[in-house]
């Protein structure tokens, strides 16, 4: 099967509270885009790779792909405002290949592992949509739409943590969204969640994560990221 990483790097990262996007922020001397995209290349199951991220930030993108030779980056894509824009832009850049097989993968999480890669893209090989990611070990509570009191408390053990690389066929995540972009009331912050919603009949399936495959969210997970990537498994 033909396989491309599509590496999401266009968020602000705004959360972070820093001047600098979080996926341009160094971590052991390489930036954070530089890590996640690397593994990607590294791994003999991915044919290719592109990268999406803000258009203003594209020449910035080449570079960097320039100086570490990364012969297997085939196109820079501009992202869009929502997060789903941005994956909208790379299945429309493949819309002429139905059968590819597309992992999805935030920028902002640097350590994800050759292991998981290499379980997304087996399990690829029986569902048409799958999800990485790890069972919760906190008690999870559902409140009230003001924050102010408990209403429920969820099942932990039927509870699981989303990660990525989220994987799809290309013609799957396609249909998904062509059926939400119909709904005037559509929002989205994940590609799993569109397929799960829009495409009720298609079976996500789950690849075990890491709990070392993080994201940078906040400032604070600089010294985490730090510290495992010189601490590795």
């Amino acid at each position: 099967m033909e396989t491309v990483a599509v590496i999401l790097a266009a968020g602000s990262g705004s959360r972070t509270g820093l001047s600098t996007p979080k996926q341009f922020l160094l971590l052991g001397g390489k930036t954070v885009l530089e890590h996640s995209v690397q593994t990607f290349c590294n791994h003999p199951g991915i044919d290719q790779v592109v990268i999406v991220t803000a258009t203003e930030f594209i020449g910035k993108v080449q570079d960097i792909v320039k100086a570490n030779n990364w012969t297997k980056v085939t196109a820079v894509l501009p992202g869009g405002k929502e997060r789903f824009d941005s994956s909208l832009a790379a299945v429309r850049h493949f819309s002429n290949k139905p059968d590819l097989v597309m992992l999805f993968h935030d920028a902002a999480r640097p350590l994800v592992s050759e292991r998981i890669i290499s379980d997304a893209l087996k399990a690829m090989e029986t569902y048409n949509a799958v999800d990485v990611a790890i069972p919760t070990v906190d008690t999870i509570v559902q409140c009230d739409a003001q924050g102010t009191h408990m209403e429920t408390i969820q099942n932990r053990s039927l509870l699981w943590r989303m990660q990525t690389p989220q994987g799809f066929r290309q013609n799957t995540i396609q249909e998904a969204y062509r059926i939400a972009l119909q709904d005037p009331h559509f929002t989205a912050t994940d590609d799993c969640g569109t397929v799960l919603r829009y495409l009720p009949n298609e079976k996500v399936g789950i690849v075990r994560g890491s709990e070392r495959n993080i994201k940078l969210t906040y400032a604070d997970d600089l010294s985490l990221l730090e510290f495992l990537l010189s601490n590795p498994e």
